[in-house]
């Protein structure tokens, strides 16, 4: 019957003779497959999705909802900054997505329940959205997830809104029972509410919980750190797996007056003090180099790395072994002084601020180590005065500098971050820009937003191809105020071929700044749709 089925009745002659008796056999023959099955056992029936009392969205942010989702759909996420080719003159949808999820919730409405498996797809594409999508999603997103394992991730990232405060016994049984997405989830989310309370939590199942695992639950420790986590910390640092040990040792460098902190001082000011730089360019110490604030004439920073990593070292968390290329005196001194809290060098260097202090020369070439590591520490402690001083004035490329400037430009208030990218962007370009602006507030504030352009306009007129360019212009296209679109209006005419221009170039500048342009006024379009919708609902609900 098979063979006569996909051969054909014309090669293999089918059984009775006809292809009428060949459909009659498989008619029945799937007739008696069937009769035969035996009945499965029904399964309980679901309970219905919680309900969600939000607004619902205006009839016009819905459809530009979907048409934002479907374009995800159909290109499929694309990496910030990376360069796809030519894109063409229109926006790009998908990187929309963020920015209008963000603003539905700031705006309080609720996911339309027809668009929320496409939500859930997105956000499981891509985890920069899980947060924002979650959130607009609401409860429902938690019970489509129970039914569907590729959005499990709704049940891990979604658990911490799940259990009321005033129900420690459910958070109990699930921390006990549950998965582990879901004890990691419920972890964090405990965290935010009652530190203490989820560090018990921990605490109780700690012994018996696997390496892995233990450094997930210990990861989770980050969100409100606290002075009453350092027991716990300290007995984790004799721990048998070796990231544990150096997570609980990171942590403890990070809380305010832990005892790791000043084992880790007294080690790191054995290594580097003041000293005198002679007119040889020999150095020699000084105890203390005095506590007025002023620095003498020859004043200089000299460093004594440490000559072993002994075991109660190792202990506190710092790695004997340094990856390649990296000597193992510099090594340990590095991860000394980034441990080590930030307001002792103060102290150590002669009442100095930190200004002052990274001006100091630094003897025998230690001063790229020294000062790597202060950057981290600024960064791990979140010391804005140290980020400020070690990033200094925009005036040399990254290349220069021992420490991460993005990283150090994130310590720093949201405003003052804007302010210094503008600056570094004028006197550098863009060639170097992109890290920074990625830690840059959205929309871009005025200076910032002007001086990208200006830089993008330079750019084009000497000649450069766009593409060059692409992340920046990304970025542009979601960071720049809206409102700015029809200021640019005028960069998208296609200008004339210069003499000794790149073939093409004027066009294909014309091109991105179409694409900026139209990008702006469609995110302005639609964060119109979306206030402007709330204020309808608010006005209604008053007039009720």
């Amino acid at each position: 019957m098979v063979a006569a089925a996909l051969l054909g009745a014309e090669r293999r002659r089918p059984p009775g003779g006809s292809v009428t008796a060949l459909l009659d056999a498989a008619a029945a023959e799937t007739v008696r497959r069937r009769a035969g099955a035996r009945a499965v056992v029904p399964g309980q029936r679901p309970e219905p999705a919680p309900p969600d009392d939000r607004a619902p969205l205006p009839t016009a942010a819905e459809q530009r909802l979907a048409t934002l989702l479907a374009d995800r759909a159909l290109s499929g996420p694309s990496p910030a900054g990376a360069a796809a080719g030519r894109r063409g003159s229109g926006p790009d949808l998908g990187e929309l997505l963020p920015q209008w999820l963000a603003e539905a919730n700031a705006q309080g409405y609720r996911a339309p329940a027809a668009l929320l498996p496409a939500l859930l797809d997105a956000a499981r594409a891509r985890t920069d959205l899980r947060a924002e999508t979650l959130a607009f999603a609401g409860p429902r997103a938690l019970w489509l997830a129970r039914q569907n394992a590729d959005w499990k991730f709704a049940l891990r990232d979604g658990v911490r809104r799940r259990l009321p405060e005033e129900r420690p016994e459910e958070a109990e049984q699930l921390w006990q029972e549950g998965l582990f997405a879901e004890r990691v989830a419920l972890l964090a989310g405990l965290r935010q509410r009652d530190p203490e309370a989820a560090l018990a939590l921990l605490a109780s199942t700690w012994q018996t919980e696997r390496a892995e695992d233990r450094l997930m639950f210990l990861d989770s420790l980050r969100q409100g750190l606290g002075p009453a986590d350092e027991p716990f910390l300290e007995r984790a640092l004799s721990d048998r797996s070796r990231t544990v040990r150096a997570t609980a040792a990171e942590l403890l460098a990070a809380l305010p007056g832990s005892a790791l902190g000043a084992r880790m001082a007294e080690r790191a000011r054995g290594c580097v003090s003041l000293g005198h730089m002679g007119r040889r360019g020999r150095t020699d110490r000084t105890d203390r180099g005095g506590s007025s604030g002023e620095v003498p004439p020859g004043t200089a920073i000299v460093v004594e790395a440490p000559h072993t990593c002994d075991a109660d070292m190792q202990r506190d968390g710092v790695i004997p072994k340094p990856p390649t290329g990296r000597g193992e005196r510099a090594w340990w001194l590095g991860q000394l002084v980034e441990a080590a809290p930030l307001e002792v060098w103060s102290e150590q260097l002669g009442g100095l601020a930190p200004a002052q202090i990274v001006t100091l020369p630094v003897a025998d070439g230690w001063r790229d180590d020294l000062h790597a590591a202060w950057c981290g520490a600024a960064v791990r402690q979140r010391n804005a005065t140290w980020a400020r001083a070690l990033i200094g004035e925009p005036g040399e490329p990254f290349a220069e500098g021992p420490g991460d400037p993005a990283k150090l430009l994130s310590v720093l208030p949201e405003e003052e971050r804007g302010e210094w990218a503008a600056r570094f962007v004028a006197a550098h370009g863009l060639s170097e820009a992109f890290r920074i602006l990625g830690v840059c507030g959205v929309p871009w504030p005025l200076p910032l937003g002007r001086a990208v352009v200006d830089a993008l306009e330079i750019a084009r007129d000497a000649g450069s191809y766009p593409w060059s360019f692409s992340g920046v212009m990304g970025l542009a296209e979601r960071c720049l105020d809206p409102a700015d679109a029809e200021r640019l209006a005028p960069l998208a005419a296609v200008p004339d071929e210069k003499e000794g221009e790149s073939p093409g170039a004027g066009a294909y500048w014309a091109e991105s700044f179409q694409r900026l342009v139209a990008t702006l006024r469609l995110r302005s379009a639609m964060l119109a749709e979306l206030r402007e919708g709330r204020q309808e609902v608010v006005q209604e609900e008053s007039e009720g």
